[in-house]
Parts: structure tokens; C-alpha cells; sequence
């Protein structure tokens, strides 16, 4: 049965009330006793005295794509300065492993930041990983993101990330098909997957396990007609297992944050070549065979290990240069 206005918020509210995931209205006179005692206006001024907001499917605020689901939720749970704008920008969602590797979470971060830099809003999950470094890749460029929390707008899980998520909610949105105080639980984050994927239209899988939460919110993507992509990672990682078994089943393979922009139409943001010391020119050339650690480079270009280091710190700023567990990395995805 179709819900609206007022509707959409009290099964939202009827659904935390029971922890239940509903989406629409459920048979039974249960929901019909508590719409009938329930007062729309003052839970909104509820909301709106924690700094939240509700948008319900029926509203024009409502993300036209999310509508276009199959099971869309009855409306969205909303924290961040940003506007109901935008909810209704092109959007892609990065999703990959929560355990990923220093390679797939450089990957992510420079993704989410040059995806931001070209106009495009950054949808994930919050989570620990690939999540949380496409949502710092897009801060970095003053670009918007979106996180979906598969548990209450009123909480930041992981606890981890309370940081992370209010610097998200300072420029961009959290958003959340569940009422304030609903816990997080397993079977909550499968169902927050498919607003990922139905946010957005495309979907890229960075790393990805066999049965992994990131390949659920790929086919989910893939049910509505969406764009799937995939990083190539490593034949023998088990951590690239998934995301190399969508390139044999069809998804395009992203080598360059080009390849999601030509996709789609995107002009790319014009981007001038640092400038570099003759010590940081040195060692990023090193560089362009694969990773290395500090004291590789060393080696490699023969040089103090004082300059060596000061000049890393100078591609870091530059943002040529990704960091993770003591491994450099080039970045360079764009082509």
C-alpha cells in the first residue's frame, strides 16, 4: 500500500518503535493504532531540536533515483548543513573492504578525492576501510560526500568514526532510513546497502572478499540497471577475490579515475603538476616502479635519509604520494 506525507514519518517511527525494517505499510491493526496516536509535527519538532530532518519518499526532496528502487524506504533521516540538494546530485558510490589493504585504501581515498574535485557527490557506508577512506578522499577536495548509516541518524557507527562523520555532516549529509535510537545490527547493513547503491549511479567496488557486503550492494546496483565498476587487485589476495570475479562477470574495469568520468560524461577539473624539489623529483620517479618504503628509497636514490624523508613529506602535501603502513605509493589514478 502506498504511504504518504505524514505516513511515511509514523512508519519510520512505527518501525523503531518495534525494530522492524518496514517500507511499507504492514497489515494488521498494529500500525493503524499507532498512526492514529501519533503526532507527526511534534516529532518533527523532536527532530529538527536535535538537528535532524525527515524527508519521506513522497516529497519532492526525495532522491529521484532511491524512488526509483524496487523496495525504496519510507523516507530518509537526515544530519549535515547541507541541503535536500543534495540528495538529488550525481552520485557514486565507493564501497569495498573493511579490512582493506594499504593499496586498496590509497585507491579508495584518491578516488573518493578526484571523483569530489569533478563535481560528483561520494556515497559509502561509513565503515571502517575502503568506506572511510572514499569519504576522507572527498573531504580532502572540499567535495561532498554522504555517508549511510545502517542503524539510527542519531548514532555514528563505528564509534570510530564519530570525527569522521561530523566532518561529513559539516559540509555534506548522513543519512539514514532508520529513526533515532535504533541500534546497528547485522541484518540492518545489507538493507542500508541497497540505499547505497540506489543513491547512486554507479557503483565502484575498490577490494571485495567472496560473499563480502560490498558485492551485495553491487548487485544491488546491478538489479536497478546501475554501472558497476571494479578495481583489478591482486590474483592471489583474498581481499581482491570479489571485485576480480565482478571483472569476469561483466563490470567495467576502473585503472583511472578517467574511466569512471568518461563513463558518465564528466569533464574533469583541470589539474596543474606540482612543483617539485630536485630531491622530491628524484624520488617520485623512483617511485613510478611500484611502492616502496622509506628506506628502499633511500637506497634506491642514493641520497641522506633526511632529504629522502623531508622530500616524502613534500609529495604527501603535493598529494602526489599516499602513505600506509610504512609503504609510498604514487598516486595515480588519473591518467
Amino acid at each position: 500500500m502506498t504511504l504518504a506525507g505524514a505516513d511515511e514519518l509514523a512508519l519510520a517511527a512505527y518501525a523503531a518503535e518495534r525494530d522492524a525494517h518496514l517500507v511499507d505499510e504492514p497489515r494488521g491493526r498494529g500500525f493503524e493504532r499507532f498512526r492514529r496516536r501519533f503526532d507527526p509535527d511534534g516529532y518533527r519538532q523532536l527532530l529538527a531540536a536535535r538537528g535532524l530532518r525527515f524527508v519521506g519518499r513522497s516529497e519532492p526532496a526525495f532522491p529521484p533515483l532511491l524512488r526509483a528502487i524496487h523496495d525504496p524506504p519510507a523516507g530518509l533521516f537526515v544530519r549535515g548543513t547541507a541541503g535536500p540538494e543534495l540528495l538529488a546530485r550525481r552520485a557514486v558510490a565507493i564501497v569495498g573492504a573493511r579490512s582493506c589493504t594499504g593499496y586498496g585504501g590509497s585507491v579508495a581515498r584518491t578516488l573518493g578525492r578526484e571523483l569530489a574535485a569533478a563535481g560528483l557527490v561520494v556515497v559509502s557506508g561509513l565503515a571502517r576501510g575502503v568506506d572511510g577512506e572514499a569519504h576522507r578522499g572527498a573531504l580532502e577536495a572540499s567535495g561532498a560526500t554522504l555517508a549511510v548509516l545502517g542503524c539510527g541518524i542519531d548514532r555514528d557507527y563505528p564509534a570510530a568514526h564519530r570525527d569522521l562523520a561530523a566532518r561529513i555532516a559539516c559540509d555534506g549529509l548522513v543519512v539514514s532510513e532508520y529513526a533515532p535510537g535504533v541500534a546497528p545490527a547485522p541484518w540492518r547493513f545489507p538493507a542500508r546497502n541497497r540505499l547505497v547503491a540506489g543513491l547512486c549511479c554507479a557503483t565502484i567496488v575498490v577490494e571485495a572478499r567472496e560473499r563480502s557486503g560490498a558485492l551485495i550492494t553491487a548487485d544491488l546496483a546491478l538489479e536497478e540497471g546501475r554501472d558497476v565498476f571494479a578495481v583489478p587487485g591482486e590474483i592471489t589476495s583474498t581481499l581482491s577475490a570479489g571485485s576480480n570475479a565482478l571483472l569476469r562477470l561483466g563490470a567495467i574495469p576502473l585503472t583511472r579515475t578517467e574511466d569512471v568520468l568518461e563513463h558518465l560524461g564528466v569533464e574533469p577539473p583541470e589539474r596543474e603538476p606540482p612543483a617539485l624539489g630536485s630531491v622530491a623529483a628524484a624520488v617520485l620517479t623512483r617511485m613510478r616502479d611500484g611502492a616502496r618504503t622509506a628506506d628502499e628509497l633511500v637506497r634506491a636514490v642514493e641520497l641522506d635519509p633526511a632529504a629522502v624523508a623531508g622530500a616524502l613529506v613534500e609529495l604527501e602535501l603535493a598529494g602526489v604520494v599516499t602513505e600506509a603502513d610504512g609503504v609510498y605509493r604514487e598516486v595515480r589514478l588519473r591518467g
